[in-house]
């Protein structure tokens, strides 16, 4: 306590509400289930966790806004549902809405058992309000709250699901509690605060809640309402999962503060097990333990997407009404902002599972160990209560890169998952070439092309054995080659010494990024949403990313520009801009010339780097917009290729053209592609000469026109897209909730639908009615596309796209009408 006795802790106000409030009415809100371990555990759990800072790193204003279900946060906290707060202040949850706006604006989650009407407390709400149910016996009881709930501008539903009844609180017992007759929940019973005994808690919930709910719950909930439904009360990973499987569109990691059974874990022991499993598919949020910024801080790094705050609002309430409420809060997040700053965590999206390691709660002569229950995952670097770390045998995840942890990686696992479960189903999914383009004998063909070139060169028979038997320069074999294709297809003129060679683009993406991102102030700037490829590329870098969504017809340079301009305001450098001007992945939309141009002006005038991937160009029909590269005229582009689409995909042959002129220390002046090969020299060593004879031999036959190499590809490609987009007007002309856009080439378009399209949803579609698609949100860095689905074209027949049309039909039809039963 400070000297002047003003509370600065939420301790603090813990201990003045504990002398404010008569002692049957705290054990009530402090008091947990059975021995209270469980109880204990919540706040225990927390303090043996140790944050790890990372210094100089430059954070003076860390960001604390989230978006979570489409509602943009000031911090990642919500206040969590507490019952009966009129015992705490006749205001109750009206006092609590007006102080949590006081401080920011974060949901309020408002108690079924609220002392106060959902009317009352919208009126008084300028902060989000989602509604916490618990689904009674009396179903129709249930559904007038969740309507009214609705009704009053209710975002969302919380459902609880570990209540069957209310777990045995042995102080209340001891107490012999009652709930004062002034104090009853407004939205059940109107008037009658006697009714069925309501005084007693537990005996009330004995008659009223239904212990026979099962996963059925979720669809009737559904039934009744159109909010997102998260459900709250999760404590292991198949329950997570089943959770996403009945729908839920988010997850509530909790053991009801305790409440409820004794022995089970904390919240966060458990938390990187749920985190794990769910991949990034819904929300996660943490309840239950915190009572300190650092808490948020932690929670965040072991892969919560938010947290709930509980008590301490009580105790805040009970002090100074409103008043007390708003300061809790914002001591809390100056505790975060402090953390954040003090830990080198510029962003909520920055706190990874290395920020954080276990710790001794207590001084002990032996480490205390963080036990899990059987076939739960321990805390990040903790074994399971008595085993050791294994030796050789294998490794905890935690004591790898955080990058392996990240949802980004686990969400083509989950897709190619599907496939092979459903391998009669028609995939839009994959992106990758037709088949039938491709003939076993044409690889020989192409590689004795090269070598025959490379002996009209002059090169002797030992020169052309070398030249696929070993190993070759790191920036490549054949890059004069590459040179000669660029000026003939692109317009592209840069000397071959700017050219590297590489493993697919994704080395090239990858060579890039360690080159250019020097330091964790530098930004990659990505449109979102975002090929998978560059944003795995940041993440196994640690490259921080900025994303900028993308309208309708694409990306906006005055959205680019002011996220450049908000990148410069926090003190950091952005760095490069990541684009796929030309029909792009995942959305299939297309650069326009002038925005071509009024990019390229952009970077000069911020000294930016322009990183263009474009795959696709090659295998379209129609005229092309010139290149970025072609346009530059100020070395502001570095161009990533690849001749995976426009040769064949298992080469894994790519290259980077960066022409940019680097000066070091003494004056001397080399090329970026110098700097990029000696990464390279590091990584792969060079890329496989069997492979560029290959694709060299190609580029020979066509004179070096990959475009005139892939007319006939390209046909059949921009054919497949037209016929696609004709099928999807049959279909869905008209019908509601249902658009798309027209790429006029390319392998990709996006269909939006009236319908949550993530996991879920796609494995309902695969196993019900036999046609997989990709969720748009897996490109998505910072949330979105939720409702967006990408199709690919490439590969199919005719026949295979108007089945795999019609069943998708099927499938949307039964989404739509299973969403107006809601």
């Amino acid at each position: 306590m400070s000297a002047n006795n003003a509370p600065v802790t939420l301790r603090d106000y813990r201990e003045l509400a504990r002398r404010l409030v008569d002692p049957p009415v705290w054990d009530f809100w402090e008091g947990g289930a059975g021995e209270e371990s469980t109880l204990a555990a919540n706040t225990e759990a927390f303090d043996r966790l140790r944050l790890n800072p990372s210094v100089l790193r430059g954070v003076h204003r860390p960001e604390t806004t989230v978006k979570i279900l489409g509602e943009t946060w000031d911090a990642p906290v919500a206040i969590a549902p507490l019952a009966l707060q009129t015992m705490a202040h006749p205001l109750g949850e009206v006092a609590t809405v007006r102080g949590t706006a006081a401080a920011a604006r974060v949901p309020v989650i408002v108690s079924m058992m609220a002392g106060r009407t959902v009317e009352d407390v919208a009126a008084e709400a300028d902060v989000p309000l989602w509604l916490q149910v618990y689904c009674l016996r009396d179903r129709e009881l249930t559904r007038r709250v969740v309507e009214r709930a609705e009704r009053a501008g209710f975002g969302a539903l919380v459902l609880t699901v570990d209540a069957p009844h209310l777990g045995r609180r042995l102080r209340d017992e001891r107490n012999g509690f009652r709930v004062p007759a002034s104090v009853f929940p407004a939205n059940l019973y109107a008037a009658d605060p006697g009714r069925d005994g309501f005084t007693s808690p537990a005996g009330h919930a004995g008659a009223e809640f239904d212990p026979g709910l099962d996963w059925s719950v979720v669809a009737w909930l559904r039934s009744v309402s159109r909010l997102p439904i998260l459900l709250k009360g999760i404590l292991t990973a198949a329950d997570a999962e089943r959770a996403i499987g009945a729908g839920a569109d988010g997850i509530v990691v909790s053991n009801h503060g305790g409440r409820q059974l004794d022995g089970v874990p904390a919240g966060v022991e458990v938390l990187p097990e749920i985190t794990t499993a769910v991949a990034g598919r819904v929300p996660v949020l943490l309840d239950g333990g915190v009572r300190r910024g650092r808490d948020v801080l932690a929670a965040l790094a072991l892969g919560a997407d938010a947290v709930l705050l509980g008590r301490p609002v009580l105790h805040g309430l009970a002090v100074a009404q409103e008043e007390g409420v708003a300061r809790v809060l914002t001591i809390l997040l100056e505790e975060l902002r402090d953390a954040m700053t003090l830990t080198g965590t510029g962003t909520v999206a920055g706190a990874g599972p290395e920020l954080v390691r276990p710790g001794a709660a207590r001084p002990s002569s032996e480490p205390t160990e963080i036990a899990a229950p059987p076939g739960t995952a321990p805390l990040p670097g903790t074994a399971p209560a008595g085993t050791v770390p294994p030796a050789g045998s294998g490794l905890w995840r935690a004591d790898l890169h955080s990058s392996v942890s990240d949802p980004v990686m686990d969400t083509m696992n989950f897709l190619n998952e599907v496939t092979s479960r459903y391998p009669e189903a028609i995939s839009f999914a994959p992106g990758r070439p037709y088949a039938g383009f491709f003939e076993t004998e044409q690889i020989f063909s192409q590689i004795r092309a090269y070598l025959d070139h490379l002996a009209a060169q002059g090169a002797t028979p030992e020169q052309v054995r070398d030249a696929v038997f070993q190993y070759g320069p790191s920036a490549g074999r054949i890059r004069e080659i590459i040179a000669r294709s660029l000026r003939a297809d692109e317009g592209i003129d840069v000397p071959p010494e700017s050219i590297v060679v590489t493993v697919g683009c994704q080395e090239a993406m990858f060579l890039a990024l360690r080159a250019l991102i020097s330091g964790p102030d530098d930004v990659l700037i990505v449109s979102s949403p975002c090929y998978v490829g560059i944003t795995g590329a940041a993440l196994l870098l640690d490259v921080e990313l900025t994303a900028v969504e993308e309208r309708e017809d694409g990306l906006s340079c005055a959205d680019l520009e002011a996220a450049v301009l908000a990148e410069q305001a926090r003190g950091r450098r952005p760095r490069a801009v990541y684009v796929v001007p030309d029909h792009s992945n995942p959305s299939g939309t297309t650069m326009p010339l002038a925005a071509r141009h009024e990019l390229i002006d952009l970077a000069a005038r911020h000294d930016l780097l322009i990183l263009e991937d474009s795959p696709y160009r090659l295998v379209s029909p129609g005229a092309r917009v010139p290149a970025l590269k072609a346009l530059d005229r100020g070395r502001r582009v570095v161009h990533l290729g690849s001749y995976s689409k426009s040769v064949f995909p298992g080469a894994r042959v790519g290259f980077a053209v960066a022409d940019q002129e680097v000066v070091d220390s003494d004056g001397r002046t080399v090329l970026l592609a110098d700097e990029l090969a000696k990464i390279k020299s590091m990584v792969t060593v060079n890329t496989s000469p069997l492979s560029q004879a290959a694709v060299a031999g190609a580029l020979l036959a066509a004179d070096g026109r990959v475009s005139e190499l892939n007319r006939g590809t390209a046909e059949y490609y921009g054919d497949a897209m037209r016929h696609t987009l004709a099928c999807l007007e049959r279909r869905f002309a008209g019908v509601p909730g249902v658009r798309w856009n027209s790429p006029t080439g390319g392998f990709f378009l996006a269909l939006h639908v009236p319908f949550r399209a993530g996991n879920a949803a796609l494995a309902r579609s695969a196993q019900d009615f036999g046609v997989i698609w990709t969720p748009m949100s897996y490109f998505y860095p910072q949330g979105g596309g939720e409702h967006t689905i990408r199709l690919s074209t490439s590969y199919l027949t005719h026949e295979e796209i108007e089945e795999g049309v019609a069943r998708l039909a099927e499938f949307i039809a039964a989404e739509r009408h299973a969403d107006e039963r809601r």
